[in-house]
């Protein structure tokens, strides 16, 4: 998607980028695993993501919005422009430890959307920007290289920047859906305490893809920008 192959040659993007390789690797097979450990728990109340959800979502006065079954692996998300919240099959009608965490942690989303939670708010905000800047970004740099149009090339830079923007904006807005998930279903009786300890692996699994994913698109501008500041001192 980037094609940072066709700069500099594979060592200095691998340098630039294993690590947060790495380190997406390592937080995919950590939420593989903490999934289909959890998933296949029961709670002990029985009660499926659906049913956690809305009940999170109506002791918080949330009555308006509603929960849809979605396609999809793992497909959850909260649609703050409908206020829609939308879960995957395996998380809708599942009453497992799993899906308690995941749709409580969608749930927060809808909760900071009813608080006017500002990070929430601006990364909303910039998604049709950040859509257009992480493909034609990347296009526009390559031209601007190859061509030696400096400017150009530094406009696709800006143009993905706008990507490791999104994803450090992210960050603290998954987080903290996640403590909002894990305080609310500690306090709320539909999970055990010691069922906790099975939310807390799966949202904290799921956290740090996040962090990966943040650190990956900030590596490959570096790079980028690597690639323009050394040809400058040539």
């Amino acid at each position: 998607m980037y094609y940072p192959f066709l700069l500099g040659g594979y060592g200095l993007y691998l340098l630039f980028s294993l690590p947060a390789l790495i380190l997406g690797l390592w937080a995919q097979l950590k939420v593989q695993t903490a999934f289909s450990k959890y998933s296949r728990i029961r709670t002990l109340s029985g009660l499926t993501g659906a049913q956690i959800a809305r009940r999170m979502l109506d002791m918080n006065g949330l009555h308006d919005v509603r929960i849809e079954r979605v396609n999809g692996f793992l497909s959850d998300h909260y649609d703050p422009r409908a206020k829609v919240l939308r879960l995957s099959p395996e998380i809708y009608s599942s009453p497992s430890i799993a899906a308690a965490g995941v749709a409580a942690h969608e749930a927060g989303h809808a909760i900071q959307d009813s608080q006017a939670y500002a990070m929430l708010q601006l990364r909303t905000a910039i998604v049709p920007t950040v859509q257009i800047g992480s493909w034609l970004g990347p296009i526009i740099f390559i031209l601007g290289f190859f061509f030696q149009a400096d400017p150009i090339a530094w406009l696709g830079v800006g143009l993905f920047g706008l990507t490791a923007l999104f994803a450090l904006i992210t960050l603290p807005v998954e987080i903290d859906a996640s403590n909002r998930a894990k305080q609310w279903l500690a306090t709320s009786g539909v999970v055990y305490n010691q069922e906790m300890e099975g939310v807390r692996s799966v949202l904290d699994a799921a956290a740090l893809t996040y962090v990966a994913a943040a650190i990956q698109a900030i590596t490959t501008v570096l790079y980028y920008v690597f690639l323009l500041m050394g040809r400058r001192r040539d």
